[in-house]
């Protein structure tokens, strides 16, 4: 059987597991990370485990046997995600006394499923089985997240991706690998514009001055129809001669509907 795992040695003499391919309870491709070959491995010494995950899932019940030995295993384990831990895989990470995510890496966890067939009762059976299976992935999820379960049971129903940073936003997972790693620090002297000055720049010229001057003028024309329509008399200036409510001015030289109209257009 191909084995998607294999242990090494690190410096601090701690062992590295490398957990990759499709989980399940018997190997039918000899790619399957299997309950029986994982207890083989992990019991063959002692000492802090890291285990690295990339894998899409697979059985639930294989998944959930894993994450039990992980968890009854005497010594530290650290889980990394190096791409993904989907479905059943998530359950695995779970077991990690620390979960660690690359950057680009991702989790994912959703209602478990099942093929069934039969009449009413077996279609009840299946669904009662799911209803309690789900149950028992919560009960991995929110005693490393400490989200409440109908928070977690609703992420599961939804199907959520969680890249990184928003896994340990959640508690899904404790660090981002290679966060020390830091980008270079912008420079002091080209400082972000705030987003007020950043608006004012695309002002186009003299439209303040534009918009201010119009609104002037609306009021001003509404100033004049109103004062002569209550009878008060008003002494225009030479250059702005008053208008009547006949819809002329004093000389006749502007019809009120053209008056009007920009008056509309001012607004």
């Amino acid at each position: 059987m191909k084995k998607f795992w294999n242990w090494i040695h690190d410096d601090s003499g701690g062992r590295v597991l490398r957990l990759e391919g499709p989980i399940d309870e018997d190997s039918i491709w000899g790619d399957e990370v299997t309950p029986l070959a994982f207890r083989q491995e992990l019991n063959s010494e002692e000492g802090d485990v890291t285990v690295w995950i990339n894998s899409p899932g697979g059985n639930v019940f294989a998944a959930a046997e894993i994450y039990t030995m992980l968890q009854d295993y005497q010594g530290a384990v650290t889980v990394k995600i190096a791409s993904i831990a989907a479905s059943a895989a998530s359950v695995v990470a779970m077991a990690g006394t620390q979960v660690l995510m690359s950057p680009t890496a991702l989790l994912m966890i959703h209602d478990p499923a099942t093929i069934a067939m039969g009449n009413t009762k077996d279609m009840e059976k299946a669904i009662n089985t799911l209803t309690e299976v789900k149950e028992s992935i919560i009960n991995a999820y929110t005693a490393k997240c400490g989200l409440s379960r109908k928070k977690v049971a609703d992420l599961m129903s939804n199907e959520t991706w969680m890249n990184a940073k928003k896994a340990v936003e959640l508690g899904f997972a404790d660090e981002i690998l290679y966060e020390d790693k830091k980008a270079p620090e912008e420079d002091p002297e080209d400082p972000e514009e705030p987003e007020e000055d950043t608006q004012k720049k695309i002002v186009i010229p003299g439209a303040e001055a534009h918009l201010y001057s119009s609104r002037k003028m609306d009021l001003a024309i509404l100033n004049r129809l109103v004062t002569e329509a209550s009878g008060d008399e008003v002494k225009p200036k030479p250059e702005e001669p008053k208008i009547g409510m006949n819809g002329t001015t004093a000389d006749g030289s502007m019809p009120y509907e053209i008056l009007k109209r920009q008056l509309d257009f001012l607004k």
